[in-house]
């Protein structure tokens, strides 16, 4: 038999990323024999041996590490159609209309452009209802595969496309945000190498699916604590050029002579069907 059960899924997926029964059970809220079970009878049902098991744990096989990849997927899969139905239902608890669509977008980039996109889509007739959802460097591809988010704005090459349909928008150069009183404010240009290495001024750190990379920055959570601490000379900052719209009297922004060009995209699932979604993209295009 083929067809595999969520509940199946859930269970292995918390085994093989706890790598322990006793803790995978205890974070389901269940007892450790039936989750063992489960897991067997999931072994035997496939055909193959999905861990390795000893005194210290388990580990994955070859097989358990394909299940484990496919299964986020799929569990990703079921928690965005729920997510999604309900948004078209009114019933996420918003109190909205039901015709409401919710757009990812990494915060302080792109402005213009938002704001553009917004005004010229609320002129539509019909225009669906837009939650706009700011989210950390890296994150609203995920919101999109989880279904928390509809569409996003992303950006290359900061951002993978892979698994989503999406329409190019604008491409533009990028800036070092700096404090307006930092020697190097006054500098024409500067190279990537420079601003990770001004002394004093370490680079903002933001949260990628929840984890920070590392560095000496302060870890930054939204765009308002950024600009204060930039302002403060706490930290830098490097964004796309159409950053300098939220930009304060306290900031300066130094061209980057090395860094890659920013392509921002207007992405969705590849499966979407949404008429909502169908008018907000072509809204965006025609921009």
């Amino acid at each position: 038999m083929d067809t595999l059960e969520t509940r199946e899924l859930r269970y292995f997926v918390a085994v093989a990323e706890e790598l322990h029964f006793g803790r995978a059970a205890e974070r389901l809220g269940m007892a450790q024999p039936p989750l063992s079970r489960a897991v067997q009878q999931l072994e035997r049902r496939l055909g193959v041996s999905l861990l390795q098991r000893n005194r210290r744990g388990v580990a994955l096989t070859n097989a358990g590490q394909m299940l484990l990849d496919e299964g986020r997927a799929a569990l990703d899969a079921v928690a965005a159609a729920a997510r999604r139905t309900r948004r078209a239902g009114g019933a996420d608890g918003s109190g909205g209309p039901r015709n409401r669509l919710v757009l990812a977008v990494k915060a302080g980039a792109s402005h213009e452009l938002l704001h553009k996109l917004l005004d010229a889509y609320a002129a539509e007739p019909d225009a669906a209802e837009i939650e706009v959802l700011p989210s950390g460097t890296c994150e609203q591809g995920e919101m999109l595969r989880d279904g928390r988010a509809d569409v996003a704005l992303m950006h290359t090459p900061f951002n993978t496309l892979a698994g989503f349909d999406s329409e190019e928008l604008m491409t533009e150069g990028q800036i070092a945000i700096l404090p307006a009183g930092h020697p190097f404010a006054a500098r024409k240009s500067l190279s990537l190498a420079e601003v990770g290495d001004i002394p004093g001024l370490p680079l903002a750190r933001w949260s990628r699916n929840g984890t920070f990379p590392p560095g000496p920055g302060p870890e930054i959570h939204d765009q308002t604590q950024l600009a204060q601490l930039i302002a403060l000379g706490r930290t830098a900052a490097v964004f796309p050029e159409s950053a300098r719209a939220w930009l304060w009297a306290e900031h300066a922004a130094v061209p980057l002579d090395d860094a890659p060009p920013v392509v921002t995209h207007i992405a969705w699932p590849a499966h979407s069907r949404s008429r909502a979604l169908a008018g907000l993209i072509h809204t965006a295009t025609r921009l």
